[in-house]
């Protein structure tokens, strides 16, 4: 987070000044909240400044504000009150993570790019002495100290920035399992994703998890994920139920389950094959014509 320092000032700054953080980890959504956002700003004006910090040319970059700044774009506003923070790039990077990580609504996408971002700030800081792996499992430890979730969770939100675009953005909408399939190649994730495309379906995660695992044996091609996917999902199989109260009645008093369960087969296998025999003579009473 941002210390209070006594350079900082505070000052009216004019839009077309103002340039979003280069790497911003955050989306700026044109959605519901946005629009109660926007309905406030145009009443009431901007009553939070915004946080940035000077660039070389005597511009800005926005830390913490994206959100307002475009609110304030779109009811015309020219300029916006701002704090002005001296910081570096890596200060920078962890106060626009910060600012933001602790939202009520936050993707997992966000999640990812926002971590990723922390982890190579605090390594470029230099405040780490151990090995390469050491100093990003202590780092992973950190991050999830402050946000209340362990490391192997933030290693594993770290893994989404693999993901291509269309496969990310799944994760985002919960249609796909969060970690697995970012260990595919990015061919072997094109060919996921026209195979879910073309099959309308996605995979489950036990299914992302066989992906994965034929990935790194090397065995993963395009007809062994149409094979996978065109597998009956557990959960997808239709079930039949009935109540035995409601089918003894059908049957005699002495009758198990056991007995019901096999007479009810018997019936259908019946009627299968009598309907069986009406489609042959069918066909053959065609031929005769």
């Amino acid at each position: 987070m941002i210390n209070e320092q006594p350079k900082k000032k505070s000052a009216l700054l004019p839009v077309c000044q103002l340039h979003a953080f280069d790497g911003h980890p955050y989306k700026v959504l044109d959605n519901e909240e946005m629009a109660v956002l926007t309905e406030s700003i145009k009443e009431q004006g901007i009553l939070s400044p915004l946080i940035v910090r000077p660039l070389e040319n005597g511009e800005y970059e926005v830390i913490s504000g994206h959100r307002r700044l475009h609110a304030a774009e779109k009811v015309g506003l020219t300029e916006v009150p701002a704090l002005i923070y001296p910081l570096d790039r890596n200060e920078a990077i962890l106060a626009v993570v910060d600012s933001n990580l602790h939202r009520e609504h936050i993707l997992p996408s966000e999640k990812a790019f926002a971590y990723k971002l922390k982890m190579e700030a605090l390594k470029q800081q230099g405040k780490r002495t151990l090995s390469q792996v050491a100093t990003k499992t202590d780092t992973a430890a950190e991050i999830g100290k402050e946000t209340g979730e362990s490391r192997d969770q933030v290693f594993r939100y770290i893994r989404l920035t693999y993901l291509i675009p269309e496969l990310l953005e799944m994760v985002d909408e919960e249609k796909i399992a969060l970690t697995p399939t970012s260990y595919l190649s990015e061919k072997e994730q094109r060919d996921l994703l026209d195979t879910m495309q073309c099959e309308d379906c996605t995979p489950s995660l036990s299914q992302a998890q066989q992906l994965k695992k034929a990935s790194q044996k090397g065995e993963l091609s395009t007809d062994y994920i149409f094979a996978m996917l065109s597998e009956p999902k557990p959960n997808q199989r239709e079930k039949i139920t009935f109540k035995v109260d409601e089918l003894r009645s059908f049957f005699p008093k002495h009758y198990t389950t056991e007995d019901i369960q096999k007479a009810i087969i018997g019936l259908i296998l019946k009627q299968y094959q009598e309907q069986k025999r009406q489609r042959s003579r069918r066909r053959t009473d065609r031929g005769e014509r």
